[in-house]
């Protein structure tokens, strides 16, 4: 009889043990990191003649934190600007309206992106390969916002792209 109580307490232990240690492991959340993740997509078959094309900009959002309006914002490696001075290496578009969790930002919309960024490294003497990163942000973004400004409404981890900018008044 004192073995079989032994043999019983042993198992409720055991029991106990079992049930202590499935309470302990933990179920990883959904979603993890940033509230979008952005990939590139296939670049248009027509070029834009700014000379850079961005190809479409695909993202993937946290349904709980789907915003319908963001901004999207373009910076590039200023290393490849030819010229002195300082170099503003960034640039916020004006917000635009998504429609789901999951799609692509609108076309017309990364063409006027690849049109501004061209006129901007058009205008730094830029030419050839140059390094690009995206990100969305909130659309309660200011114009012309400072980086501190960018990384507290950034929706989005930057995404890299490497890109060849055919400079149109390119001097030789």
């Amino acid at each position: 009889m004192k073995t079989a109580i032994i043999a019983l307490s042993a198992a409720l232990l055991l029991v106990a043990g079992c049930q202590n240690k499935s309470a302990e492991i933990q179920i990883p959340p959904k979603w993890q990191g940033a509230a979008y993740h952005l990939s590139f997509g296939p670049a248009p078959a027509k070029a834009n003649p700014s000379g850079l094309t961005i190809p479409q900009i695909k993202y993937d959002a946290d349904p709980e934190q789907f915003e319908s309006r963001v901004d999207l914002v373009v910076q590039f490696d200023s290393a490849a600007a030819k010229v002195k001075g300082t170099v503003m290496n960034q640039m916020a578009m004006a917000a635009v309206t998504i429609t789901g969790p999951k799609g692509a930002l609108p076309d017309d919309y990364v063409e006027r992106a690849s049109t501004d960024l061209g006129k901007m490294l058009e205008a730094y003497n830029v030419n050839g390969k140059v390094k690009i990163s995206v990100a969305l942000t909130r659309s309660s973004l200011e114009m012309n916002p400072s980086t501190d400004q960018i990384d507290a409404k950034r929706l989005s981890d930057w995404t890299p792209i490497e890109l060849d900018f055919k400079n149109p008044h390119h001097k030789r």
